[in-house]
């Protein structure tokens, strides 16, 4: 059996091989690095994918949330809701930028923003709201544009773990993670589903005005050489990195097809087991599995990785602490307790390898003795 990783990036890279080398090959020869050519095509491609009038690549995926708050003309102090239960960059950017994060909590079931939460948390100061589509499903998006048109505000979609996932609104219209909102950000980290082998970044929207502006703001502010309209930032998507992100853009489907499989080989290892909850899909939603987490009750969870560790299996905890009891946006405003579904995740979840390499004799080996720790480490 092979060795269990998180994320087998390497067993990934054999398989299209052939493809990136040369597609690697044509970046060298051109030497076309920045903006050159495979860019574009990336672009185009995705634009296609995703059924998007606009995507601007960009250095990453902070970056991506960063110049889509600077595209909408915010003012310091404005309000931004997000959820405190998330990676650190969501509420970052928000910070970095003198705006005000306003953290809400999550539903306990699919980890995504608790929507009743965000409409209580509405100031005359808040101007837009970021969603995130936490773990590869998208939250209750037909909702939070409902109460964002209610109050007339941006929604932000931090789409970074859910490329590819596809959200269905009541009426059957369908439309892709990222693509629903005001701008779409995601972030194409090696680990991620749709990943190149550095750091890139995505924004997409449908608003030719605003995608003017984050065209501008990624490129110095600048639109004509050497005149800059506005305070902008240096973030771009290299040749090299497109050319990988190229490639994988064919078999993002397949990936999540995969991933997919796994989960639901997890899930029905787990189903009669009263201490594990397995995640649930939205309904709306289809979900690519960029991480399977799942919660363990009336377990010691560190105990439980220890065993794991013993056989050689990694788990991981996304996230161990929210983003209010974080030391760098601890605020008077919040205190422990107040957001009490995301504080009882941060103790309970665990996230089991997940990729699109797992086979079925790696699921059997990590889900027996997942099962065996989990017997060992009951209180």
């Amino acid at each position: 059996m092979k060795n269990i990783q998180m994320v087998d990036l390497h067993s990934q890279y054999l398989k299209i091989k052939k493809e990136i080398d040369e597609k690697w090959e044509q970046v060298l020869e051109s030497c076309a690095f920045i903006n050159g050519p495979m860019v574009k095509q990336f672009q185009s491609d995705l634009e296609s994918y995703l059924g998007v009038k606009h995507v601007i690549p960009c250095g990453n995926g902070t970056d991506a949330l960063q110049v889509a708050l600077m595209s909408l003309n915010l003012q310091p102090g404005d309000e931004v809701i997000t959820t405190t239960f998330t990676f650190i960059a969501t509420a970052e950017v928000v910070a970095l930028l003198g705006l005000t994060p306003v953290l809400v909590d999550v539903e306990a079931d699919t980890f995504n923003i608790d929507t009743k939460a965000i409409e209580k948390a509405i100031t005359p100061k808040t101007k837009a709201i970021v969603p995130v589509h936490l773990f590869g499903q998208c939250a209750n998006m037909e909702q939070i544009l409902a109460i964002a048109k209610k109050y007339n505000l941006y929604v932000i979609e931090d789409a970074c773990q859910a490329i590819g996932a596809t959200y269905t609104f009541s009426d059957g219209t369908t439309k892709k993670a990222g693509t629903i909102g005001t701008i779409g950000c995601t972030s194409f980290f090696p680990s991620k589903n749709l990943g190149c082998y550095g750091d890139g970044g995505a924004i997409f929207t449908n608003d030719d005005a605003i995608a003017y502006q984050l065209r501008g703001i990624v490129n110095h502010g600048m639109f004509k050489r050497y005149y800059h309209d506005m305070v902008g930032v240096n973030s771009r998507l290299d040749s090299l990195q497109a050319a990988v992100l190229d490639v994988k853009l064919k078999y993002l489907d397949e990936y999540a097809q995969n991933r997919n499989k796994a989960a639901a080989f997890y899930n029905q290892a787990f189903a009669d087991v009263q201490q594990i909850i397995t995640p649930k899909v939205h309904n709306n939603s289809t979900h690519v599995f960029h991480q399977y987490t799942l919660r363990v009750k009336g377990v010691d969870r560190e105990k439980l990785i220890a065993l794991m560790a013993e056989k050689h299996v990694p788990v991981m905890i996304y996230y161990p602490v929210p983003l209010h009891l974080q030391k760098a946006y601890k605020s008077e405003r919040y205190q422990h307790g107040d957001f009490p579904v995301s504080e009882q995740l941060c103790k309970e979840v665990v996230s089991l390898p997940m990729h699109t390499e797992l086979d079925e004799e790696q699921l059997k080996y990590i889900t027996k003795n997942f099962l065996e720790a989990v017997r060992l480490s009951s209180l």
